[in-house]
């Protein structure tokens, strides 16, 4: 399909039009081959690490390919953590070079004795007062043929940071053999056939489609906010391409879905929506159910940095069945594991655990921590390698990976989801799980979403209830706040999953973590919730 449509930028609005650049497969091909080739003439060598920072674009994705291409390992930092926790990556991965846009570059020329081992510095974009070659520099030569390090299943592809969303930020190494079978299995599950054309609201997305053959439309957002997404833009990026399918974190089909439902407004090409990064909320399901075409699907795909795909589950088995269960208490559904993954729920344990004969499976309905293993699986941490042994567990030459989800397996196989094992809340009394009991006090009209959190030292942890009140319900004055907390607790008493819990706050916005602002930084209001229950 060398002359089909494989990216297309959308461009912000300019005298009322939209205005799209368009690149097929050959082009994209042709590009990234031109850039590989400079690359290696530059003296890049295969496993040199070359931090890319470069905002969602054409120029994003060719840059991947062509960094594949010339053999080196691309690595992949989420600006939205904050110029310190971007540092304290790059320090810890020791990069070759650069590969960045030129406020990027300008700072890394700042801090040159910070980065005095930099050599390979490639600027997106125009140069200011640095040397180097430019991105326009490799694409002024002709095409001359194609460009294509060796490469095995077993050699280090990308450096993947997590999002630090509890605990610090860890460079997770993807394989080559990873990333082909998450492209095979994304493709199979979902069964997406070449020519169908995707929205990616998440960057990462549009790498899978380019080697599925499908057209990625990119559109016109900041990435690093999703939930500030204007839906105007993703509707007419839908429409103006007659978009398949659309991948987003739940933030986004959060403002996309409300917007659609207030305005009655359709999405009626969309056969298949896909959302990760956190549990989507059966409302926002609701509305995107409606909006989208009839008889499609919405999907919400489960895993984490270090495995990905794991499980999956529809809104139509959400909507019929599981969501009246989760509205008791009953954890989150993700679903069904993908056919490469093997899984466990084992025995909570807060210390290594050496081999998996080690780890102690627990029964159907019982609690514990997913453990899971397959191709998609990443093997180790590169940076903060302590937390290896803490993350890992072997099993001859291969190797399961902890979740730190906690969880159980229901009697179809299917895993529940009920928090992080990092935000359990253990009492005197017992050990009171986050997702489950967040769940009951969202069952209140005005909330929009809570979270719990333990206050002071493990095993006496005293727990504690915080709620934001949906939009445009934050109380007027003292009665009506006392009025929705009485209410909110009432809701507490009445089930045994939250009947020890003495202590509610609201909150106008929980803090999420910064790549799909949707999970919510427990840890953050646990110390922001002491001073105000002692």
């Amino acid at each position: 399909m060398p002359d089909a449509l494989a990216i297309v930028e959308q461009h912000p609005l300019r005298r009322g039009r939209r205005e799209y650049r368009r690149f097929t497969f050959r082009e994209l091909d042709q590009d990234s081959d031109r850039i590989a080739r400079g690359l290696r003439q530059m003296g890049v060598r295969p496993g040199d690490r070359l931090v890319l920072m470069v905002r969602p674009s054409f120029d994003f994705i060719s840059l991947v390919f062509a960094l594949f291409k010339a053999g080196a390992v691309a690595v992949l930092i989420d600006p939205g953590m904050g110029i310190r926790g971007v540092l304290g990556c790059l320090d810890e991965v020791a990069p070759a070079g650069f590969v960045a846009i030129p406020p990027v570059q300008a700072v890394r020329t700042l801090l040159r004795r910070r980065f005095a081992a930099v050599r390979q510095n490639v600027t997106v974009g125009a140069r200011w007062f640095w040397g180097g070659p430019s991105l326009a520099d490799f694409r002024k030569s002709s095409w001359a043929g194609h460009e294509m390090a060796g490469a095995s299943a077993d050699d280090p592809a990308a450096i993947i940071f997590t999002s630090g969303s509890t605990g610090p930020a860890k460079g997770v190494l993807y394989r080559h053999g990873n990333f082909e079978r998450q492209v095979d299995e994304i493709r199979d599950f979902y069964q997406i056939a070449p020519g169908e054309v995707d929205l990616p609201c998440f960057p990462l997305f549009a790498l899978f489609n380019c080697a599925m053959g499908v057209t990625a439309v990119i559109p016109d957002m900041d990435a690093t906010r999703p939930a500030r997404v204007d839906p105007d833009t993703i509707i007419a990026a839908a429409a103006d391409f007659n978009a398949t399918q659309s991948f987003g974190s739940p933030a986004v089909w959060n403002r996309i879905g409300r917007h659609c439902e207030a305005n009655q407004v359709r999405l009626p090409t969309l056969r298949r929506v896909l959302s990760a990064g956190a549990p989507v909320p059966p409302r926002v399901m609701e509305w995107m159910m409606r909006a989208i075409a009839d008889g499609g699907e919405m999907h919400t795909p489960y895993g984490a940095t270090e495995a990905l795909p794991v499980a999956s589950i529809a809104a139509s088995e959400v909507l019929g069945e599981t969501a009246a269960q989760s509205a008791g208490g009953a954890g989150t559904c993700v679903g069904r594991k993908f056919p490469g993954i093997e899984w466990r729920v084992v025995r909570v344990d807060d210390g290594p655990i050496g081999s998996i004969d080690d780890a102690q499976p627990l029964p159907a309905g019982e609690v514990g921590e997913l453990v899971v293993k397959g191709p998609v699986v990443t093997r180790e941490y590169v940076t903060r390698v302590e937390a290896n042994p803490l993350a890992k567990i072997a099993d001859g030459e291969a190797v399961w990976h902890r979740m730190g989800d906690l969880g159980y397996l229901d009697d179809q196989e299917r895993f529940w989801f009920c928090g992080r094992k990092a935000h359990r809340v253990d009492t005197a009394a017992g050990t009171m799980y986050s997702v489950p009991c967040e769940a009951i006090l969202n069952n209140h009209a005005e909330v929009y979403r809570s979270a719990l959190v333990g206050v002071g030292e493990r095993g006496r942890q005293r727990p504690v209830a915080i709620v934001e009140p949906e939009q445009g319900h934050w109380p007027r004055g003292a009665a009506e706040r006392n009025r929705l907390l009485a209410e909110v607790r009432r809701l507490a008493v009445e089930n045994a999953r939250t009947a020890a819990i003495d202590d509610f706050l609201l909150h106008r916005s929980l803090p999420v973590d910064i790549r799909h602002n949707a999970k919510i930084f427990r840890e953050k209001l646990a110390v922001w919730a002491a001073p105000r229950v002692d």
